[in-house]
């Protein structure tokens, strides 16, 4: 693979590190709660997604019909019941809430499904390509660039152009004034995790459709999608999109050096840009 080749792979993979994040991203700015259970909730997804596969026989894509609305419904009640009770000053309780929520899906999972890797077929998806201008482009990677963009696309709209978007800021902005003028603060908690249960859904089974996973695959999941948040810019979906990117082209050029410097190489990009620029590379002009 020459260098040309490599970064555009880059940048496709950085389209599925983006959706990894993006729900993160959301559920951060409306929130400002740190899901630690992220990666393991996409896991939990993909093997919804398993299931439905082998009970209906439906395709991957078409399952998730049934795993994006029972994802969201998920994140809905795992908010209003659970995470709602730890919301306040201290950060520090829906981060441990959550991290014990990740020690229960892994445990459960194993239990349930064995650690056995498992996978999802897409059929001839898979390994289908393109070739535009000598570089050969996979089009699954390429489908699922094109999905994180309108995944993008869309939460810029609902947050920005729609009516439970304003309610999104404005419960973030101030909830105890959004409050005052009639905003159920809990429902509009509710829904931005409930949406950010649906988009974790679409990154479940992409991610189950291009690689292996097992029930102890979250956590790398989850430092994905935090890195390519931290990098992009807290609170930017579009440099959400872009640290993707850049965490997806550093990965890929490492790999260049050194199959065994692939991930480290992510790492380092994430460590500098940290250091130089704390707050991403494009962070949310307040």
């Amino acid at each position: 693979m020459g260098i040309a080749e490599a970064i555009v792979q880059g940048v496709l993979l950085g389209g599925l590190y983006a959706i990894f994040a993006a729900g993160l991203s959301l559920v951060f700015g409306v929130m400002r709660l740190v899901n630690i259970a992220h990666g393991d909730f996409i896991v939990l997804a993909a093997y919804i997604a398993l299931m439905v596969v082998s009970l209906t026989g439906l395709h991957p894509f078409a399952s998730l019909l049934i795993v994006v609305p029972l994802m969201a419904l998920i994140g809905y009640g795992l908010q209003r019941f659970v995470l709602e009770r730890t919301l306040g000053e201290d950060l520090l309780p829906p981060i441990l809430v959550t991290f014990g929520c990740a020690v229960i899906i892994q445990n459960a999972l194993s239990a349930l499904f064995s650690t056995d890797a498992q996978r999802l077929s897409a059929g001839s998806i898979e390994t289908d390509s393109l070739q535009v201008a000598g570089l050969s482009i996979g089009v699954l990677p390429l489908l699922t660039f094109a999905i994180a963009v309108a995944i993008i696309a869309a939460l810029e709209f609902v947050f920005f152009r729609s009516r439970i978007g304003r309610a999104f800021r404005a419960t973030s902005d101030d909830p105890e004034t959004a409050q005052i003028v009639g905003v159920s603060t809990k429902h509009v908690f509710g829904l931005a995790m409930a949406l950010s249960f649906g988009v974790m859904a679409i990154a479940a089974v992409l991610l189950a459709a291009r690689s292996s996973f097992d029930p102890f695959s979250g956590p790398a999941r989850l430092i994905y999608g935090f890195e390519a948040v931290i990098i992009g810019g807290l609170g930017n979906l579009w440099g959400t999109l872009a640290g993707g990117i850049v965490l997806g082209i550093a990965q890929t050029l490492g790999a260049q050096i050194s199959p065994s410097f692939q991930i480290l190489a992510g790492h380092l990009v994430f460590f500098v840009v940290l250091a130089l620029k704390p707050r991403g590379l494009f962070p949310r002009m307040d």
